[in-house]
């Protein structure tokens, strides 16, 4: 069983990094066949960039690696999550994960009408 990446006109399957540790989702990126392999390779995250259009080895800068624990597929075989231990904090800004603004209901509603 492995990603349907066909499945996308560029190829890129979603991919959900979760901490294995505390289940804190963190990050959300993108992976195409060459990025899925060099993961399965590595034992590390590689993703696509969509902004340099180029592969990126999360880490290679930053020194924030997270090495794979488990990989799982969704029933339509077209999403990922890999669950990984983080050598550091997923968000570029510094932020343990990229998620860490929520939205105001409230506000948003209000904003929409």
């Amino acid at each position: 069983m492995k990603p349907d990446f066909a499945k996308y006109p560029d190829g890129l399957v979603p991919t959900i990094v979760v901490d294995d540790q505390t289940q804190q989702v963190l990050m959300m990126a993108y992976m195409n066949a060459e990025s899925y392999r060099l993961s399965l390779e590595s034992g590390q995250t590689w993703f696509w960039s969509r902004s340099r259009q180029s592969l990126w080895h999360k880490g290679e800068t930053s020194g924030n690696t997270q090495t794979i624990v488990a990989i799982w597929i969704d029933c339509d075989e077209d999403t990922l999550m890999v669950r990984v231990k983080p050598a550091g904090p997923a968000c570029h800004t510094g932020h343990t994960s990229c998620f860490y603004r929520e939205i105001n209901l409230e506000t948003a509603q209000q904003e929409e009408n």
